[in-house]
């Protein structure tokens, strides 16, 4: 499990944040606080993997925690979350090592998509000592489904697209339907299915119909 701290000072955001981040799978929450005092004293007993740090915290800021992290060159992963949508603060945030930027306010597609992206990441480096330049190409840049995303039709959000489509990359190269995708992404079967359609219009998926004797014949795909 990756161990994950909250700094999050208002305490219905940190509510929401701490239940969406028990709907993804291998992730803990390990500790969620309201101030940069409380997580520093919790750090000292206990190293989490991943931190959400907001910026906009009570005479304080989250930028500096993030900058206190690196001086102290404590190994933490951290992701910000807040409402600061200046070009500054998200470029300070990256130059310090932010691995994802997300402005509130979110949704959970969002969320879930950083976390599945930072834990793929986070595996991986943990079964090598080495890695080739096209599998850290993979993880870092995803560059193979962020060009899938230019150009979404209207109506479909680009990061159930990619959730559904890491999801397919998995089930090599075997047919599957709508119920199963629904089941293991954890959403609703009809807009999996329209996003399957739409996918196969893509030229990205084959589908094949198949009639049974009773019923609406079924409808199975399969990437190319």
């Amino acid at each position: 499990m990756i161990e994950v701290m909250i700094i999050e000072d208002d305490p219905m955001v940190r509510e929401i944040n701490s239940r969406f981040l028990k709907r993804v799978d291998g992730f803990n929450l390990c500790k969620a606080v309201g101030s940069l005092n409380e997580a520093k004293e919790f750090i000292k007993g206990k190293k989490p993997d991943l931190i959400l740090l907001d910026v906009f915290l009570p005479n304080e800021n989250g930028i500096d925690f993030l900058k206190w992290l690196r001086n102290k060159e404590i190994g933490i992963d951290v992701i910000l979350i807040t409402a600061d949508k200046t070009i500054e603060r998200v470029q300070e945030a990256f130059r310090y090592g932010a691995i994802d930027y997300l402005i509130k306010p979110f949704d959970f597609d969002r969320f879930k998509d950083s976390l599945i992206q930072f834990k793929e990441r986070y595996s991986e480096f943990k079964k090598v000592e080495e890695i080739e330049q096209s599998k850290l190409d993979k993880l870092i840049l995803n560059s193979e489904v962020t060009q899938k995303y230019e150009g979404l039709a209207k109506g479909f959000n680009k990061y159930t697209y990619k959730s559904l489509w890491d999801e397919i990359g998995k089930m090599n190269n075997e047919y599957f339907t709508s119920e199963e995708m629904s089941e293991r992404i954890k959403v609703a079967r009809v807009t999996v299915r329209r996003y399957l359609e739409y996918m196969e219009k893509e030229g990205h998926l084959e589908k094949l119909v198949e009639y049974g004797k009773v019923g609406r014949p079924q409808h199975k795909f399969r990437k190319l």
